[in-house]
C-alpha cells in the first residue's frame, strides 16, 4: 500500500535510480517510479561494460582522466572527472558484492577489455550485456528493501515544488491518478533518444525528467551535446536500433565501406578505434565520398566460438536479422545514442532547484564533456547517484519534522484527445538539422516550428496521459536543444 508522503522520490529504474535507492537505510522511506517495467531502461541496454582503474600496476587514475578529457574535447568538468575516476572503482567492487556476475579470468580476477578512446584495458563486463547484468542484480537487491515502494508501469505527469519538497502526480497502470508528497527527489529518468528518428535508446527515452525539471526552473545545460554511436545495426525499418558494441571493434572487428575497404585511417590515425564522434564523422564523410550509406563491421576472421562466447547477445540479435556475424559482415550506420548534457548538477548531484537531485543520463555533471568516452556512463550513474543519496542523508539530519501541508491527492486529467503527428514532426525536425554533421542553416526555422508545437500541445486543453506527457517532453527537449545550438553558434 502506497503512503501519502515519502522521504525520497526516485524517478527511473536504471542503474542510477536503483543504485541510489540502495544507499538509503531502512528508516528512510523511498518511492521509486518506473514508466514501464523495471528492466526497461537505457542502462539495461548497455553492452560494453564499466570503465574503472582496478589494476594499479598496468593502469592509473591519471590515464583514465586523460582519456576522458581527450574524448570529451577537453570541455569536461575536471573536478567531476576526478571524482568519477577515483571513486568509481569502489562502486564497481560494490556491484560485485551485490551479485553482478562480471566475467573473470583464469585467476579469478575481473576480465578487462579495451574500447575505443581508452589507452588501457580497463572495461569490466558481463559478456556483451553488462548493463542488463547490473540492472537485474540491482533490481533483486532493491526488491528486498522494506523501505522502498516500487511503482512500475507508472507515469509521472507533474512535479510541483513545495516548501518541504515536492508533490508528484502519477498515473497508475489501471488509469487512476494519484498525488504524493516527497521531501527530496532524485531524477534518474534517462535520455532523450526518441527525439530522433533512429536511436539505440529504449522507447521510454522521451526526456520526461528533463522536461519536469525544466518546468520547475532547473538549469539545463548543453542539451545539444548529443553522441551518435558509429556502429548501430543498420536495420531497414526499425526506429529503435540495437547497438553493435564498441567492444566488437576493441576485439578486432574492422570497419569497411561499401566497397569492402578500410577507410577510417584516412580521417584519423586512430582509425576505427578513435572516439565515437570521430568515427561517426568519418563514416558520414566517407558516405559523401562514396555516395552510399552501406557500411560494415567485419569480425569473421576471428574464431566462431570466440565470437559467440564474447558477444552472445549481439550474435543472437544479428541472427534475427539473418546476419551470422561469424560468417557475414554486420551492416552498421551512426544513430543517436547518448546525451552528454542535461539537468545541471554539482559534485553532489544537486540541481539548481532545492531538494531536487539528478543522476545518470538525464543529468549534466560535466564528466563527459562534449563527447562521452565509452563505458563511462554506467560508472557516472553509480558514482553520482550514490553521492546524491549521501548528500540527502546529511541534509535529512538537519531537517525539521514539520508535517507536509494538506494537498489534493487527485487531479482532473480530463480533456480532448491529442492529435496524432506531433512526435513524428519533432523527430524529423531534429534528425534533419542536428545529426552527426549538423545543418545550422535549418536551425532557426526548426526552432520556431518546435516552439509552435510545444505551445499547441500545452495550450490545447488535452487529456493528460502518456501520449500527452511524452509529446510535451519531446517538444520541450527539441526547443531546448535548438536554443542551445543557436546560443553556441552565437
Amino acid at each position: 500500500m502506497m503512503k501519502k508522503e515519502y522521504d525520497v522520490l526516485i524517478v527511473g529504474s536504471g542503474a542510477a535510480g536503483l543504485y541510489g535507492a540502495l544507499q538509503f537505510p531502512e528508516n528512510v522511506s523511498v518511492l521509486m517510479i518506473s514508466k514501464r517495467e523495471l528492466t526497461l531502461s537505457n542502462s539495461s541496454l548497455a553492452q560494453g561494460g564499466v570503465a574503472a582503474v582496478l589494476d594499479k600496476i598496468n593502469d592509473d587514475y591519471k590515464l583514465h582522466i586523460a582519456d576522458t578529457l581527450t574524448a570529451g574535447k577537453n570541455k569536461n568538468n575536471v573536478a567531476a572527472v576526478e571524482v568519477l575516476v577515483k571513486e568509481g572503482p569502489g562502486d564497481v567492487m560494490h556491484l560485485k558484492e551485490l551479485g553482478v556476475d562480471f566475467d573473470l579470468d583464469e585467476n579469478g580476477n575481473m576480465q578487462k577489455t579495451l574500447e575505443a578512446g581508452h589507452s588501457r584495458h580497463r572495461i569490466v563486463h558481463h559478456k556483451d550485456s553488462t548493463g542488463k547484468a547490473i540492472v537485474d542484480a540491482l533490481i533483486e537487491q532493491v526488491k528486498k528493501r522494506p523501505n522502498v515502494d516500487i511503482c512500475d508501469h507508472t507515469l509521472l505527469y507533474k512535479l510541483e515544488k513545495t516548501d518541504r519538497g515536492f508533490l508528484a502526480g502519477m498515473i497508475h497502470p489501471d488509469g487512476t491518478s494519484q498525488v504524493v508528497a516527497a521531501h527530496y527527489c532524485i531524477m534518474a529518468s534517462g535520455g532523450i533518444g526518441r527525439v530522433y528518428q533512429y536511436t539505440t535508446n529504449s522507447s521510454i527515452a522521451t526526456g520526461d525528467g528533463i522536461t519536469l525539471a525544466h518546468m520547475l526552473g532547473a538549469k539545463i545545460n548543453h542539451l545539444s551535446w548529443i553522441q551518435f554511436h558509429p556502429t548501430a545495426f543498420a536495420a531497414e525499418n526499425d526506429r529503435e536500433r540495437f547497438l553493435i558494441s564498441e567492444a566488437v571493434r576493441g576485439e578486432g572487428a574492422i570497419l569497411l565501406n561499401c566497397f569492402g575497404e578500410r577507410f577510417a585511417e584516412k580521417y584519423d590515425p586512430r582509425g576505427h578505434l578513435a572516439p565515437r564522434d570521430v568515427v561517426s564523422n568519418a563514416i558520414m564523410q566517407e558516405s559523401h565520398v562514396t555516395n552510399s550509406e552501406k557500411f560494415y563491421l567485419d569480425i569473421t576472421y576471428k574464431g566462431a566460438e570466440f565470437v559467440k562466447n564474447r558477444f552472445p547477445m549481439i550474435y543472437e540479435n544479428c541472427l534475427k536479422e539473418n546476419i551470422d556475424i561469424t560468417k557475414d559482415r554486420i551492416p552498421v550506420f551512426p544513430c543517436q545514442h547518448y546525451l552528454m548534457g542535461g539537468i545541471d548538477v554539482d559534485l553532489n548531484a544537486r540541481t539548481t532547484v532545492d531538494r531536487l537531485y539528478a543522476a545518470g543520463e538525464c543529468s549534466h555533471t560535466g564528466v563527459h564533456g562534449a563527447n562521452r568516452l565509452a563505458s563511462n556512463s554506467l560508472l557516472e550513474a553509480l558514482v553520482f547517484s550514490r553521492r546524491a543519496a549521501q548528500d540527502i542523508l546529511l541534509r535529512m539530519k538537519n531537517d525539521d519534522n514539520t508535517a507536509v501541508p494538506e494537498f489534493s491527492e487527485h487531479d482532473d486529467l480530463s480533456g480532448q484527445k491529442l492529435p496524432h503527428g506531433y512526435r513524428t514532426e519533432i523527430r524529423k525536425l531534429i534528425q534533419d538539422c542536428h545529426f552527426v554533421i549538423p545543418k545550422p542553416e535549418l536551425v532557426p526555422a526548426s526552432l520556431e516550428r518546435a516552439k509552435e508545437i510545444l505551445s499547441e500541445i500545452t495550450g490545447g486543453g488535452y487529456e493528460i496521459n502518456q501520449d500527452f506527457v511524452e509529446a510535451r517532453s519531446l517538444a520541450t527537449v527539441a526547443v531546448i536543444i535548438l536554443e542551445d545550438v543557436l546560443s553556441e553558434e552565437g
